[in-house]
């Protein structure tokens, strides 16, 4: 399923091999959740990234990846393990942040790649 991606969403994005490297250049500032139905941890922090999808609407895009529907991004981007964020900024990856955390930390480790 493609989706079309909005201007400034306010809930995370499906990203998919197919639509990533068409949201990396359409969003100056994109953080993307690499995640997995199995994944107990991005259970966890898929609440906190729908939250910071809806407080941070117009300043930063989030999107989820799902890694088992998806192994083409992974590998191109180095994923080794889950949930892991990755974070682009101006079109290129900038960084990852690797593993589930309170929101307010997460927000704290992306806004350290602005």
């Amino acid at each position: 399923m493609n989706e079309t991606l909005p201007e400034t969403p306010d809930y995370p994005l499906v990203i998919t091999d197919d639509n990533i490297d068409e949201a990396v250049a359409k969003y100056p500032f994109l953080v993307v959740d690499c995640w997995a139905e199995w994944c107990g941890p991005c259970k966890m922090i898929g609440p906190v990234i729908k939250q910071l999808a809806a407080d941070q609407q117009g300043d930063i895009v989030f999107g989820k990846l799902d890694v088992d529907s998806n192994n083409g991004t992974p590998g191109k981007y180095g994923v080794r393990s889950i949930p892991n964020m990755l974070v682009f900024k101006d079109g290129s990856k900038v960084g990852d942040i690797i593993g589930a955390m309170p929101e307010k930390q997460l927000l704290e480790r992306i806004n350290t790649f602005k």
